[in-house]
């Protein structure tokens, strides 16, 4: 994995234009009259880049503005186990994430390019009844002894951050490592603000909280399906997801936990925790440590606003547990909002 026991990333963009100069299309309030196919989109973990990918693969000119480059950020450190978990609202995440689900279906027919697999595995204690309407569309998700069993994308976060990247170069787009102090200062005549926890200083919009995750990367004993069990009345889980670089162990879900420091009791209990499920894990040696702050609000923003100078600005985040879930669905209305049909 990329990430190691001494490599942390960071809450979220926290964006300021200073010292950059302006790129040659940059929009100038009052004088641009025109609509402009010209965008930039704040933030470069999976919700940004992914927004960035389907605008520039639609025709539009497309830059992306982060305060750090993709592997810093949240969605670098995820597990990456597509499942709507955290997020709200429940019928609006449905069709989001059935549409991610179909994109990484496709992907995952490249899985070293795109670091997209279909993996099967089990939630324990799930139960189909206690699942969205969208749970009927997903194929091979059954019932079993243990809970539900289902063949699911499973990503490698850092191997599938630096495709969209490059797909998004491909397409003509360009991302900058820039901070701003507000969107507003953004000169493009229409802006998408991607930015994750960052939207709580940025926005600044205070219904956006850190859930603190922890997870312990070990070397993989040999278990080549996923698991998971949550229990909601606590803010452990249990979690193993075999990746390439490794096997993740999780987790915890720790609201308004700031920390982005690994806490080794905390680590100890992940190990046992999953060693209780599979016990060759205890065995497992430590390779490294993780810890990412999800963005969690009520209910995930994904609205246009008009700006007081006539620009447009387009918000796409709070989604919680589940950005790598709805990251295309989220996308792709992003972008109708950015840029309604006539």
């Amino acid at each position: 994995m990329r990430q190691t026991c001494c490599e942390y990333p960071h809450a979220g963009p926290d964006l300021s234009p200073a010292g950059h100069s302006r790129p040659e299309w940059a929009y100038r309030p009052g004088v641009d009259s025109e609509p402009s196919d010209e965008v930039i989109v704040v933030g470069s973990g999976v919700a940004g880049l992914t927004t960035a990918v389907v605008l520039a693969e639609s025709g539009r000119r497309v830059r992306v503005w982060a305060r750090e480059p993709a592997e810093r950020t949240t969605s670098a450190v995820a597990g990456g186990l597509w499942w709507p978990y955290r997020i709200e609202p429940e019928p609006l995440v449905g069709a989001w994430a059935l549409a991610s689900l179909t994109v990484y279906e496709e992907l995952a027919r490249r899985p070293q390019e795109t670091g997209v697999r279909l993996v099967d595995g089990v939630h324990r204690g799930a139960r189909l009844d206690g699942l969205g309407a969208w749970a009927g569309r997903v194929a091979g998700l059954r019932a079993v002894a243990e809970g539900l069993a289902a063949r699911l994308p499973l990503i490698d976060m850092p191997v599938h951050l630096a495709w969209l990247r490059e797909r998004l170069v491909e397409a003509g787009g360009v991302v900058e490592v820039r901070e701003v102090p507000a969107l507003a200062a953004v000169p493009a005549p229409v802006v998408v603000n991607c930015t994750g926890l960052g939207a709580r200083s940025l926005v600044p919009d205070p219904a956006v909280r850190p859930v603190r995750g922890q997870l312990v990367v070990v070397e993989n004993p040999g278990i080549t399906t996923w698991f998971t069990s949550v229990e909601h009345a606590s803010d452990a889980s249990t979690y193993f997801m075999p990746q390439p670089g490794g096997l993740l162990l999780g987790g915890t879900a720790e609201d308004d936990d700031w920390s982005l420091r690994p806490d080794p009791a905390t680590a100890a209990a992940i190990v046992a925790r999953c060693a209780a499920v599979r016990p060759e894990i205890a065995r497992a040696r430590v390779l490294g440590h993780r810890v990412g702050l999800r963005p969690a609000r009520d209910a995930v923003r994904l609205e246009r606003q008009r700006l007081a100078d006539g620009r447009v600005l387009v918000h796409n985040y709070g989604h919680g547990g589940a950005g790598i879930t709805v990251a295309w669905g989220c996308a792709r209305q992003a972008a109708e909002l950015a840029f309604p049909a006539a």
